[in-house]
């Protein structure tokens, strides 16, 4: 059965001089808190949680209150505009809608005639929801390329568990687990994908034992009962230690395992190639801790990993996701209450069906860039970005000639920023749908004026994994922004897909409800609407996947050519790797550290998110300081065989003093240049993006950790982060 809770339409009683208050869903980082939205005369003058909602249970985060500045801003682009003049001039000027939307329509049906389909390609970053429309766009057009964060964010997880398990294990914080091992993530302040750190520090209260696996100390990392500080990269020796462990103490379900695991015995002889010694000189964790972690999450039940991005931004992308689910299902905690849940959605047209990707020929979808070479990122529709840099620039395997970039800003977020700024000039055309114009934006031809949250009706929370869907409701309207789910409807009619799309698009959000019996009107006065919880449902049909149990041997990796078990492969650049090229860059820079007022590139011109944290930072150990003459608050040179940027100084005695920790995504609105100094401080230009370098499976970028140096600034004469 389906779960219905009705709003409480009795908060609008208790406005305190507020004309409205307006039950919402928050979208500024990765989303699900519902929100009260209080405003006078059509403006927005507050913004709280909402008690009511079951995800953030009132809660919300510094972002979420930024929201108000984000929508009122005054450098916010709030009507079309084109470019003027040559790319990175600094030079717009006003037009309409229906010229910003016939000029990219013209565009799309010219290349679509002259070079086919597959040479346009869709693009989006952060994501506003707005995944489904713009792949559905994408594929009734007959382009099998967008481009989106999905090859080394989220998008390996939901790949690797459905070929694993059948779906996205979720830890189960409503039913108090008692064991937390958190992997690679900081949910208190990054708040990411389904969760959001009140539910975990909640279930920490309860007792819950905690395990934390990261190079840094952080605030989990400092509660920890257990951390274990492994050397950057090394997640997945770490894994395959564990493994070891429970599978040679037999600590693991042998219930669960000879009833409903797939190849277990060639499991068990690959994670015996990883014995203790072995893996304690690989990750710098000494065996004795490796032991009491792999004791205390095998033996305490029931236990849940909570996971993150920082595993998938690496070379051993697709291993590490699936390593972890083998400790979620070996010691008998996948889709149990308390353990990692398989969640049922809502009985709703889902994320995949709108998106129409059935709909793309088979001719079509061969001619995804990277397919080839990335198998598991092809088959889940997500390409590699340099196959598109490549694209563009060297027309191979053949020409992209437009850009249509929806909520992203790559210029900031992706690996060899340098590359991607090359590509970026030479495009022919390229267009940008966003709420500010951000260094990307700068490079395009039509800029079009996205709608924040606030500003549009949507199914919040469609495509996650948790099993709940909740209403995001219209407050205000600012200038001429447009949702991009209106923009799209509107452009897929001036490009031939009308019948395809609606009249309106609210009659979109009625085709997706439809299936549970609702209209959008319906839904707007509901709180939420969430799936049936079943746990153990392998019991009774088993796991959606080819073999029907979990596949520690996947057999569509098997199909795919790839290694059907998981391992170990060295970071491209390491100590171990590379030892000639140690000698030059001697320390390991992890380059994805998280701040609560940010999200990836966004926020850093709204005054609340800046004075929470005002100059990008890199950490680095009092003992290294004192070896490179670093002082502490001054400005440093990072340098990589790829470049240099520019970060102020922190002493952090919380990592090991060979390792350097930097933030992601800096420039700075403030600097009113074309560029916004995109390559001062962007870590980016440190990165590589090889495709050796990248998961072979997945096609992930490895950026998380890399070799450089650091020295004080004037120390330099060589203008770091001059732009390229």
């Amino acid at each position: 059965m389906t779960q219905f809770k009705y709003a409480n339409h009795e908060k609008e009683k208790e406005l305190y001089g507020y004309d409205r208050v307006t039950k919402s869903h928050c979208r500024m980082c990765h989303g699900g808190c519902g929100v009260l939205v209080y405003t006078r005369k059509g403006k927005v003058e507050k913004i709280s949680g909402d008690p009511d909602c079951p995800i953030n249970h009132g809660t919300i985060c510094s972002k979420a209150m930024g929201s108000i500045q984000l929508a009122y801003h005054p450098d916010r682009l709030t009507y079309p505009v084109k470019r003027i003049g040559p790319k990175a001039s600094g030079k717009w000027e006003r037009i309409s809608w229906d010229e910003a939307l016939d000029t990219i329509a013209e565009k799309i049906i010219d290349y679509k005639d002259e070079f086919g389909p597959e040479s346009i390609v869709m693009g989006y970053g952060t994501g506003r929801e707005n995944e489904a429309v713009i792949y559905r766009f994408a594929n009734l057009l007959g382009s099998p390329n967008v481009l989106t964060a999905g090859h080394f964010c989220y998008g390996p997880r939901i790949a690797t568990s459905i070929i694993t398990c059948g779906t996205n294990p979720i830890v189960d914080y409503e039913n108090a687990p008692k064991c937390i091992m958190v992997w690679g993530n900081n949910i208190v302040i990054s708040n990411p994908d389904e969760y959001k750190g009140e539910h975990f520090s909640v279930a920490l209260n309860k007792g819950a034992k905690l395990i934390a696996v990261d190079p840094r100390m952080t605030r989990i990392a400092a509660r920890a009962d257990i951390w274990l500080q492994l050397r950057p990269g090394t997640d997945a020796a770490l894994a395959l230690g564990m493994l070891h462990v429970i599978i040679e103490e037999k600590l693991y379900d042998m219930e669960f395992v000879e009833a409903h695991v797939y190849g277990w015995e060639p499991f068990v002889e690959r994670v015996r190639e990883y014995p203790l010694d072995k893996v304690a000189e690989i990750t710098w964790v000494p065996k004795e801790k490796i032991i009491q972690a792999a004791r205390l999450f095998a033996t305490t039940k029931p236990a849940a990993i909570q996971w993150g991005v920082a595993i998938e931004q690496q070379v051993n992308c697709a291993d590490n996701d699936r390593l972890l689910m083998a400790l979620m299902g070996i010691t008998g905690n996948i889709d149990v209450r308390g353990g990692q849940v398989l969640h049922q959605p809502p009985r709703i047209r889902n994320v995949g069906y709108f998106g129409a990707h059935r709909m793309l020929s088979d001719a079509q979808r061969e001619k995804r860039l990277g397919g080839d070479r990335f198998p598991l990122g092809g088959e889940f529709a997500i390409i590699n970005p340099k196959c598109v840099w490549d694209a563009i620039i060297d027309e191979k395997p053949y020409p992209v000639k437009m850009l249509f970039f929806i909520s992203s800003n790559p210029l900031l977020t992706r690996g060899n920023a340098k590359e991607v700024y090359r590509a970026l000039l030479k495009v022919p055309f390229m267009a940008v749908s966003d709420f500010f114009l951000t260094p990307t934006a700068e490079l395009a031809d039509v800029v079009l004026p996205a709608a924040t949250w606030l500003e549009m009706d949507y199914i919040g929370d469609y495509w996650k994994r948790h099993g709940y869907i909740l209403p995001r409701r219209k407050v205000i309207q600012v200038g001429e922004c447009r949702s991009d789910h209106a923009m799209l409807n509107d452009l897929a009619r001036r490009v031939g897909q009308g019948e395809h799309w609606w009249d309106d698009f609210e009659q979109a959000l009625d085709w997706i409800l439809e299936p549970a019996g609702l209209t959008w009107r319906d839904f707007k006065k509901m709180d939420y609407l969430r799936g049936e919880t079943v746990p153990q449902k392998y019991e009774i049909k088993g796991f959606s996947t080819p073999s029907r149990k979990l596949e520690l041997y996947s057999t569509v990796l098997e199909r795919m050519g790839q290694d059907p078990l998981p391992r170990f492969r060295e970071p491209p650049e390491s100590p171990a790797n590379t030892p000639e090229l140690a000698k030059t860059y001697p320390y390991i820079l992890i380059t994805g550290r998280r701040q609560p007022g940010f999200f990836h590139s966004e926020n850093r011109q709204l005054p609340w998110m800046r004075e929470l944290h005002e100059d990008p930072v890199v950490e680095i150990h009092p003992d290294t300081a004192l070896k490179t003459g670093i002082k502490e608050n001054e400005w440093v040179v990072i340098e990589s065989p790829r470049g240099k940027i520019r970060q102020r100084a922190k002493f952090f005695r919380g990592m090991d003093p060979r390792v350097v920790s930097a933030e992601h995504a800096w420039w700075f609105p403030e600097n009113r240049d074309p560029g916004h100094g995109w390559a001062e401080s962007n870590v980016n230009i440190l990165t590589d993006n090889r495709y050796e370098s990248c998961d072979p499976a997945m096609g992930a970028t490895h950026v998380r950790t890399l070799l450089c140096r650091i020295y004080p600034e004037n120390d330099d004469h060589r203008n770091p982060g001059g732009i390229p």
